[in-house]
Order: C-alpha cells, then structure tokens, then sequence
C-alpha cells in the first residue's frame, strides 16, 4: 500500500524538510500534499482520502491541537491518525496532545530515522505491492 500524507506547518522550510525527510525513509509514498494550516488542512481532508496528517501545533489561524479536535469530531475524517511535529518538549503538554487524541509526537529538528519509526508505529510496516 502506497500512502497519503499531508503535511501541515505554517513554514515552507519546514513543509520541504519533511517532505524530503519521508522520502528518505523508503516508506511507499503514493503522495505529498502540504498546506500551511489546520483551516486549510480541514478544506483538503473534506475533499480528498489522506493516510496520515502530520502538522505543527502552532500555526496562524487554527493550530494542530484545534485541527485535531476538528478531525475527530468528524465521523468522515476521525481515522486518519494525526501526528504533531513541534518544537513543544514539555512532558505536560504532550500528555496533552495524547489526551486530545493525536497517534503520535515527533519532536523538531527530527531525522529520517525518527520519522520512520513514527511511520512505522502509527501505520505500521509497508507491505508489498
């Protein structure tokens, strides 16, 4: 199975690493799609199938925790595990995040290494075409 992803942060720079960080990790990515926040994410989730959402937690307009509470208060959408990518490293607001029901934490600068691990936990491993 080849995966969806959509990636949600306010920085382009950070959008791009990621994007090329996944890549890096050999995991079967049919597509990439990125947005700069949770309002926007929401438009694309309504529209179109997504495997994973991974976005920042502070972002202009609506951030990753409102998001979150957004997607799974949706009967459509609450499946798609969502997984934050931050700079946050408090134990309470992780704790948090967990409570609001996000799959998984990445904490920034991350490595391609951690993003596979986050992948494999949260979608378990590839399987063959």
């Amino acid at each position: 199975m080849d995966y969806k992803i959509l990636i949600v942060d306010d920085s382009s720079v950070t959008r791009a690493v990621l994007k090329k960080t996944i890549g890096m990790t050999g995991f079967p990515i049919q597509d990439i799609t990125q947005t700069e926040n949770g309002k926007q994410a929401l438009q694309l989730l309504r529209r179109e199938p997504f495997d994973l959402v991974m976005a920042d937690l502070n972002m202009p307009q609506m951030n990753g925790i409102e998001m979150t509470r957004h997607i799974l208060a949706d009967e459509s959408l609450k499946s798609i595990p969502v997984v934050v990518i931050t700079t946050e490293a408090s134990t309470t607001r992780i704790e948090e995040l967990k409570a609001v029901g996000i799959r998984g934490y990445v904490h920034k600068p991350f490595t391609a290494e951690n993003i596979r691990t986050m992948l494999l936990e949260v979608l378990g491993a590839p399987q063959p075409s």
